[in-house]
């Protein structure tokens, strides 16, 4: 696990190109403290930063292979590494090294492109050709491992973070307007768009070529669904050995490495099952981590300690109140990237420095599992509404919502006519191909009510919900729609959100390689076969995972209803908690400076959050993210210096 970076072209404005690659380098160090390498031709250069989990005396990158014809910078693991290994010794290939680097590097000097299709693994990388005088970017198909680039001047700047693109002379930071909307929309900008102004992410499963003056983007990889009246396997128990088989042989990959693998626990079916494969095969024990709260809304540390106890982990806890999220956010922002809605990532930031702390490198994650299986309230709640539709008059069925959020009380008092009302039954059409997460975009955009007129003015008739739409693919509508709303988070939020700003991002900043068994492809795609009553059993979700877990964890777990991950949000900086950087940041200078927000709204919207504790989300999403986007511009923009020409000269 490491960071890279590097060009192809010609380094303008750089009369030492070795010297920028080096600059580039140093600016995502925190990805590889252990090592740093560039090298530069003419057309060509590559910069690496690496964290030594692999070969751990001999995987230096950038790497050559032994024609000298082919070199690679490398982010993230090959899993199978060995077996290709294996395969590729067995055609008459000599290693040099005992690194995946190495095998990824013979894998595609013997095989191209096609080398994609044989991973399996979580990566980005870049191999130049120094015959072809080509170079193949890649990006792992679930889309862990992140990958930007940006042209300028001619030529193609590309790195593992947007830090290393800002140190190229003439690459300035600038939001991205619709960036931002599609935040305050979807709670991501869509792919390949990020929040800073014509810099772009590689999208997973895509590769691109550049070379010759030309540049072609493609996928190499599509997450599918079968066709709703295809029939799919009903052998529940014939599936089931088959998950537990593959999702054991997913997690035994995961344990490969030179250095210890620990664990995340957080209490839940999905890490706790990870826990209980991973446990055994661990020979000299496995430590697990865990984040814990001060209030009983968001705190499961009675779960974590009941697992590790049963599971016999060395367990170790970071506790996250809200004074350290306040305290810890504007180096969540640092590191995202991007504005976020939610503080989520904060604790999770703690967490990989704990893990460091304890002398460890690799952590496997429960992540991925809700999106794979249908664990999502967003799934159970789709299914009801749709329920719902069917009889819009029905007095009873809208009592069904109640038994979707067991985590939320106040839901239990409210009428069926509240209940319906507030998750919008009724209201939208079921051939909709949104329908599943209608409801979360219009509460998320309800925030939007702090825009500035400028912006509002920026924006015009611009809707983000309907551009994801026409991203979708061409056989979408003919996808059960449990299977379309698991698209849905899978292609755009899972990678978007939850492996970026709470996964990547927050373990890398301290040099820690999170690693996800639910997201082997093998697993992805046997799941996406499954027929949907195996996943969302009535509103029993993740029905078949549960089946495989009864007997490896305790029964408590394994019959555990979801509870989401949730950190406290605009709490975090009331009160006593409030740092000195808030004010500055929510103050009507700054806020008039960026004018991206309306000053007067904002400045009630802070003195609500300062004296009442805030539960309604519309008021949550908003401080917060009016809060990391005015933290984002002071840490990466000069937008909020310019005052409110930058707005209004932007386009889109």
């Amino acid at each position: 696990m490491c960071g890279f970076a590097g060009f192809v072209g010609e380094a303008y404005g750089s009369g030492n190109p070795e010297a920028l690659l080096s600059s580039m380098a140093q600016a995502i160090a925190h990805r590889g403290p252990d090592g740093q390498g560039v090298f530069a031709s003419p057309g060509i250069g590559l910069a690496h930063v690496r964290l030594s989990i692999v070969g751990l005396s001999d995987g230096q990158q950038p790497m050559t292979d032994a024609d000298g014809r082919f070199t690679i910078v490398f982010n993230g693991e090959i899993f199978n590494y060995v077996e290709l290994r294996d395969e590729l010794k067995a055609r008459g290939i000599t290693f040099r090294t005992g690194s995946d680097t190495e095998v990824l590097l013979q894998l595609y000097a013997t095989h191209g492109e096609a080398c994609l299709s044989r991973l399996n693994g979580d990566y980005a990388f870049a191999i130049w050709d120094h015959r072809e005088r080509r170079l193949m970017l890649a990006r792992d198909r679930m889309g862990v491992r992140p990958l930007f680039y940006t042209e300028h001047n001619g030529s193609l700047y590309f790195a593992s973070e947007i830090k290393a693109l800002l140190e190229v002379p003439g690459i300035e930071a600038e939001l991205d307007p619709i960036a931002l909307d599609q935040i305050f929309t979807l709670w991501a900008p869509i792919p390949p768009r990020t929040a800073f102004k014509g810099i772009f992410e590689l999208e997973p499963g895509h590769l691109m070529i550049a070379g010759n003056d030309r540049t072609e983007t493609r996928p190499y990889w599509v997450l599918d669904f079968p066709n709703a009246r295809d029939r799919t396997e009903t052998d529940q128990g014939a599936m089931e050995e088959e998950l537990r088989a593959l999702l054991t042989d997913a997690t035994r990959l995961r344990m490969r490495a030179d250095v210890p693998v620990g664990a995340y626990l957080s209490g839940g079916l999905d890490s706790s099952l990870i826990v209980a494969l991973a446990a055994p095969m661990a020979l000299n024990g496995l430590n697990t981590f865990s984040v814990t709260f001060d209030n009983a809304e968001h705190d499961e540390s009675a779960f974590q300690v009941q697992v590790a106890e049963a599971l016999g982990t060395r367990h170790r806890a970071v506790a996250s109140g809200s004074a350290d999220i306040a305290a810890s956010f504007p180096d969540v922002i640092r590191f995202t990237e991007r504005p976020v809605l939610r503080t989520a990532p904060a604790p999770l930031y703690r967490l990989s420095a704990l893990v460091r702390d304890a002398g460890m490198k690799v952590v496997l994650t429960g992540e991925g599992a809700d999106e794979v299986f249908a664990g999502y309230d967003i799934f159970r709640e789709a299914s009801v509404r749709r329920f719902c539709a069917r009889q819009p008059g029905s007095k009873m069925r809208p009592h069904l919502f109640r038994k979707l959020y067991p985590y939320l009380p106040g839901l239990k008092q409210q009428s069926a006519e509240y209940l319906a009302a507030f998750f919008g039954a009724g209201n939208d059409t079921a051939d909709d191909p949104l329908f599943s997460h209608r409801p979360r975009f219009r509460s998320t955009a309800a925030a939007k009510i702090f825009y500035s007129d400028d912006l509002r003015t920026t924006l015009g008739t611009y809707d983000a919900a309907e551009e994801l739409a026409s991203r979708l693919p061409a056989n979408f509508g003919r996808w059960h729609p449990l299977h379309q709303a698991q698209y849905l988070e899978s292609r755009f939020l899972l990678p978007g959100y939850i492996l970026s700003s709470q996964g990547d991002r927050m373990a890398m900043a301290h040099g820690i390689e999170g690693r996800f068994p639910f997201l082997d492809h093998r697993l992805v795609e046997f799941a996406s076969r499954l027929a949907p009553g195996m996943k969302l059993k009535g509103l029993d979700e993740k029905h078949i995972l549960r089946r495989v877990a009864k007997d490896m964890l305790p029964d408590v777990i394994a019959k555990r209803p979801k509870q989401p991950y949730r950190a406290p949000d605009s709490r975090s900086f009331a009160g006593n908690n409030e740092q000195a950087y808030v004010g500055e940041m929510l103050g009507e200078q700054a806020i008039s400076a960026s004018g991206l927000f309306n000053p007067r709204a904002v400045a009630k919207l802070h003195q609500k959050c300062r004296t009442q504790p805030v539960s309604g989300f519309r008021d949550n999403a908003a401080f917060v993210g009016i809060l990391s986007t005015q933290l984002w511009l002071k840490g990466f923009s000069r937008c909020a210096a310019d005052g409110n020409q930058s707005i209004r000269n932007a386009a889109y």
